[in-house]
């Protein structure tokens, strides 16, 4: 797999998934090593590269989002990310 890297640029971080994304993906915790910049950037790496996460590209969109346990923008960087998760998207009555 070409997204493990071990430049000064290269960050570890852990990815949660939860409800529907980690059904369709499989995973629920792991380590990550990346090069990317922003959330975006590593949601699209994820669907690109590992295995199960290519289901989640219809829908890639939609999908919430949470550095460091705050929901964020795709565009937010990766600078200081120790935790990235991914979500459904949230629905409530």
């Amino acid at each position: 797999m070409g997204a493990r890297f071990t430049t000064e640029r290269a960050a570890d971080m852990k990815i949660l998934t939860f409800a529907s994304v980690r059904t369709q993906t499989g995973d629920s915790e792991f380590d990550y090593e990346t090069e990317t910049e922003t959330v975006g950037e590593l949601l699209a790496e994820l669907i690109a590269t590992r295995p199960k996460w290519d289901t989640l590209a219809p829908r890639e969109a939609h999908i919430r989002c949470a550095l460091n346990q705050q929901f964020v923008e795709r565009d937010t960087s990766l600078a200081n990310a120790q935790e990235v998760a991914f979500f459904p998207p949230v629905t409530g009555g």
